[in-house]
């Protein structure tokens, strides 16, 4: 077994073309931002209302930050790893005031329920707990608050860093002339900036190269067909939208030369859960010959989970399936299915891309090398 690692050389942008990525993410909103100090605010953008509207929620309590969380209206795991930390620094910051038991115990109730909204994405709980840590490890509460603050601040000002690199790195994969398919939504939505799987389209595209991405609608509630492709056309990029079911056809008609999705949890061999279709779109990858890679910070893998088996699986409402805005589409008493995620094996997996390099081939050993 080998892995190997993307140098920084091959896929660094140079300073114009780091310019020209900026360009083209000011074009689309950010998924989340602090606004003021201490006592500011946490604005969600709700993606339920894109690509028609673009507005955020004002997220001044603990349980309009579950709601945001659980209702989609912020998705995507580093994105709500962000709004996590700081759903802590709201939630706690009533209790800066009071005694140091009183503030323990209200950032331990905060922490719980904020890490209960939804059970796929690690990088949930990997950021409340951080942010908790570092609020706990100061006994005089009006310390501790600004501590958490502080904290989530660093969470989100790193997950940026991180997209970019990852843009960087992946860059060089993204076939010159060639077509690149895409599940769901691994994008600037979906993150601090940047994105995850969309990070290299963004740096390629900002160096001059020229390919068509193709996105699937992602079925049941299409952040392919909303998100995906509402940011790639802000930026510029050429974006077709397809039927899930249309991404065999595709292949096969030899317009794709790559496939890169995002991922909510990465288990220690390099099982990798992510979007409900993830799966299906790796064995078509497989079957065309098709190189299939996953982009995700480092946070998103879980080396406690040994492999796909232990990854809970959210099951969401039956209703996101059988209807769609606001009309049914299957008959009364009829029974839906509507797991969120499903789990590719490592051995469908043709990479993993990293914030600091390329996992290939995946194994546990080249995953252990790579978190270090």
């Amino acid at each position: 077994m080998q892995s190997s690692t993307v140098t920084k050389s091959s896929g660094a942008a140079s300073a114009g073309s780091a310019d020209r990525v900026e360009q083209l993410l000011a074009r689309v909103p950010r998924a989340v931002r602090w606004v003021g100090g201490a006592d500011g605010t946490l604005e969600l953008l709700d993606q339920v209302a894109l690509p028609g509207e673009v507005r955020y929620v004002r997220c001044g309590d603990v349980p309009t930050i579950i709601e945001a969380i659980r209702m989609l209206r912020v998705r995507g795991a580093p994105a709500i790893g962000v709004a996590a930390g700081f759903g802590f620094c709201v939630g706690v910051r009533g209790a800066a005031d009071a005694d140091a038991a009183l503030f323990r115990s209200t950032a331990e109730r905060v922490a719980a329920e904020l890490i209960a909204a939804r059970p796929t994405a690690v990088n949930l709980a990997w950021a409340v707990r951080r942010v908790m840590r570092a609020a706990l490890s100061e006994t005089a509460p009006p310390a501790a608050a600004a501590l958490a603050l502080r904290e989530a601040m660093e969470i989100a000002a790193e997950d940026e860093a991180v997209c970019r690199q990852i843009g960087e790195l992946g860059a060089s994969l993204i076939p010159e002339g060639g077509g690149v398919l895409t599940h769901c939504n691994a994008g600037s939505l979906a993150t601090a900036a940047y994105g995850t799987a969309l990070a290299p389209m963004y740096v390629a595209h900002a160096g001059g190269r020229r390919f068509r991405v193709f996105a699937d609608e992602t079925r049941p509630l299409l952040q392919g067909a909303r998100l995906t492709a509402f940011e790639l056309s802000a930026a510029g990029i050429e974006v077709s939208v397809l039927c899930d079911n249309a991404a065999a056809s595709v292949m096969a008609s030899g317009a794709v030369q790559m496939v890169i999705v995002g991922a909510d949890r990465i288990a220690a061999n390099g099982d990798t859960a992510n979007k409900i279709g993830t799966l299906g779109v790796a064995i078509l990858a497989r079957h065309h010959g098709i190189p299939f890679y996953v982009a995700a910070p480092r946070s998103t893998f879980d080396p406690a989970c040994p492999n796909g088996a232990g990854i809970p699986i959210e099951q969401r409402s039956e209703s996101e399936v059988g209807a769609m805005f606001g009309h049914a589409l299957v008959p009364p008493g009829v029974r839906c299915v509507n797991p969120a995620f499903d789990v590719t094996p490592a051995g469908l997996i043709s990479g993993i891309l990293t914030e600091v390099g390329l996992i290939k081939p995946v194994t546990e050993a080249g995953i252990r090398g790579i978190l270090g």
